[in-house]
């Protein structure tokens, strides 16, 4: 339309029955479209839901381990570790020291080191092991290319299909057979007089 005077868009507006709703207030001369209000608010408000739900959240979860964790201890957390990197999130490994075992920095960093090797195919370090008070940590991170691989094999693979038997429709208000049967009567035991 032009530059217009602001008395004659405002009545350009009226007559179309919209608003006039200033888009650009930096610009020289500032600039106006003539929209409905209402809609753009509404219209922009879905937008940032629709975008809000393709996000996703990284969570970052902690495992706690100690310089003493045996085998077994260790096989578990190292798996718990994997599922949250699976899932998508960071995980911290916190080697905690208790004691006279702050001497033995050596043992934590040992143990976070098995653990980067252990799962370097689906992990990579997000940050290295660093040590804060009585705390030596790590944080892992899942690898982007693995993620990657994981996503297009999920996208490729169809959806399972249930592998339970459909059940006969029951009509409402009968019952079902299970309960038209009687419970089974105790067994009877001979008893004699007890002497």
């Amino acid at each position: 339309m032009g530059v217009l005077p602001l008395e004659t868009a405002l009545a350009k507006a009226a007559e179309y029955g919209l608003d006039l709703v200033e888009v650009s207030p930096m610009a020289k001369p500032p600039v106006c479209k003539i929209m409905d209000y209402g809609k753009f608010k509404y219209e922009a408000k879905k937008k940032a839901n629709e975008a809000k739900k393709k996000q996703t959240v990284v969570k970052l979860k902690e495992v706690k381990f100690r310089p003493k964790t045996e085998e077994h201890d260790y096989n578990f957390k190292t798996k718990a570790i994997r599922e949250f990197l699976e899932e998508g999130n960071k995980a911290r490994c916190t080697v905690m020291f208790r004691g006279r075992e702050i001497t033995h920095r050596e043992i934590g960093q040992a143990i976070l080191t098995r653990i980067a090797q252990d799962l370097k195919d689906i992990a990579v370090v997000e940050q290295s092991p660093r040590m804060e008070g009585r705390l030596l940590f790590m944080i892992l991170a899942a690898n982007p290319r693995w993620l990657q691989s994981q996503r297009a094999k999920a996208a490729t693979a169809p959806a399972p299909q249930a592998s339970r038997p459909p059940r006969p429709h029951q009509p409402a208000g009968q019952p079902s057979a299970q309960a038209a049967q009687p419970p089974p009567a105790p067994a009877a035991h001979a008893e004699g007089p007890k002497a």
